[in-house]
């Protein structure tokens, strides 16, 4: 099996900065695009950024500029780095990863979820 684990949520003000990281392990052959979805309450869960295995990137348009979303393929590991942090960007960010597992196939696979408040 696989696990998607999340680091790096947490509290901070508007105007502030967060870099959240996420370590995909277990019977891994490889793993396509990686990506950060998120979803505050009473919201539906929204892509916010992914980056295929090549490095090609994709962004929400309400982060362009904001966020940076990177990997490390040697360790199986996507980051997002997010700068000039707002309220509205208050949610729980979900890593999500298209892994091709051992004796399995291609299977998509979500990570826990990690808190990010952005106070006013």
């Amino acid at each position: 099996q696989v696990q998607l684990v999340e680091s790096g949520g947490g509290l901070v003000q508007a105007g502030g900065s967060l870099r959240l990281s996420c370590a995909a392990s277990g019977t891994i052959i490889s793993i396509n695009t990686m990506g950060w979805y998120r979803q505050a309450p009473g919201n539906q869960r929204e892509l916010v950024a992914s980056i295929t295995s090549g490095g090609s990137t994709n962004y929400a348009d309400s982060v362009k500029g904001r966020f940076t979303i990177s990997r490390d393929n040697t360790k199986n590991t996507v980051f997002l780095q997010m700068n000039t942090l707002k309220p509205e960007d208050t949610a729980v960010y979900y890593c999500n990863a298209d892994v091709t597992v051992r004796f399995r196939g291609a299977l998509n696979y979500w990570g826990q979820g990690t808190q990010v408040t952005v106070s006013s």
